[in-house]
């Protein structure tokens, strides 16, 4: 299981603490959920790297002219997987996660960007490299993904961090598609939450090193402690930050709370980080609700 037992057995609570304070509030989540979109957005197409901002990011989703030349290719992806993002949160509760749906998710992805390879497995002759790994041979994708989807199926048993991390890391070790792989890996993640009753998360760019560090651990030794260790915690943080919104908590950026309270901001910051405090990351700047206690 993931190194961070605290966030492991926090998470019950949080969802708990969530199911108990959403009712009536349901419009406020949709509100947050949509507010999320660019971050998520962002994030995701940083790690595969896009030079957009967060600002221009959220500028070309409200259809804001740039302050700068950005190629046709980066305002498709930023349109697309926002798309992607929205489709995913409002319809995860109705289909299971299956290799039709990854193929539809895909074929919206990369619509406008390579029509070509949009919406299939990648076919013989198609390899990919990432680094120096290379996908799974193209004649296995299908098999190797219905197996992929089988143990995640089958292991409802365990629990949702390990799960989603294994699934993730099983999924971006083969590589299924040409193009697109690392977007629809972290959309998968939340399709699959969300269907399961958690709430979506958002691998932050900041975190990128920690998160190939992830693969490489894959890679070598099959483990999945790192990646358990990122899911869990952005997990942590995503509740962190819909319970103060549900709850109707007055929210400060930490370092604020800092200096109110004469704590070491560095030290809470190292807290926020591990998710041992109820702090959340939001625009890239660390908040809690003012009356939090840590």
């Amino acid at each position: 299981m993931a190194r961070v037992p605290y966030v492991l057995n926090q998470i019950k609570s949080l969802r708990e603490r969530y199911y108990k304070a959403l009712p009536g509030k349901e419009s406020l989540l949709k509100i947050i959920n949509e507010a999320e979109i660019p971050e998520h957005v962002y994030n995701s197409n940083a790690i595969e790297n896009s030079t957009l901002t967060l600002e221009e990011t959220e500028k070309i989703l409200l259809q804001i002219d740039l302050d700068r030349f950005v190629n046709e290719r980066e305002i498709f992806e930023a349109k697309n997987l926002a798309r992607v993002t929205e489709y995913t949160e409002s319809k995860a509760k109705e289909a299971e996660l299956s290799l039709p749906l990854m193929l539809f998710l895909h074929k919206m992805l990369i619509a406008n960007i390579h029509d070509g390879i949009a919406g299939r497995f990648r076919r013989e002759g198609e390899w990919v490299r990432v680094g120096t790994h290379i996908g799974a041979d193209p004649k296995n994708v299908e098999n190797l993904l219905t197996d992929m989807l089988a143990t995640y199926h089958g292991g409802r048993d365990g629990h949702i961090i390990a799960r989603i991390a294994r699934l993730h890391l099983v999924f971006e070790d083969m590589h299924p598609f040409c193009d697109g792989n690392g977007r629809i890996g972290r959309v998968i993640n939340n399709y699959a939450l969300v269907r399961e009753g958690y709430v979506p998360i958002n691998i932050a760019f900041a975190n990128r090193a920690r998160y190939y560090d992830a693969f490489k651990e894959f890679e070598k030794s099959g483990k999945t402690g790192i990646m358990e260790e990122i899911v869990g915690r952005a997990l942590a943080n995503s509740y962190h930050k819909r319970l103060a919104c549900l709850e109707r908590k007055t929210v400060i950026t930490l370092n604020e709370y800092a200096k109110r309270n004469k704590l070491s901001y560095s030290n809470l910051l190292n807290k926020a980080n591990r998710q041992t405090i109820p702090a959340f990351l939001e625009k890239g700047v660390w908040k809690i609700a003012s009356e939090d206690n840590v």
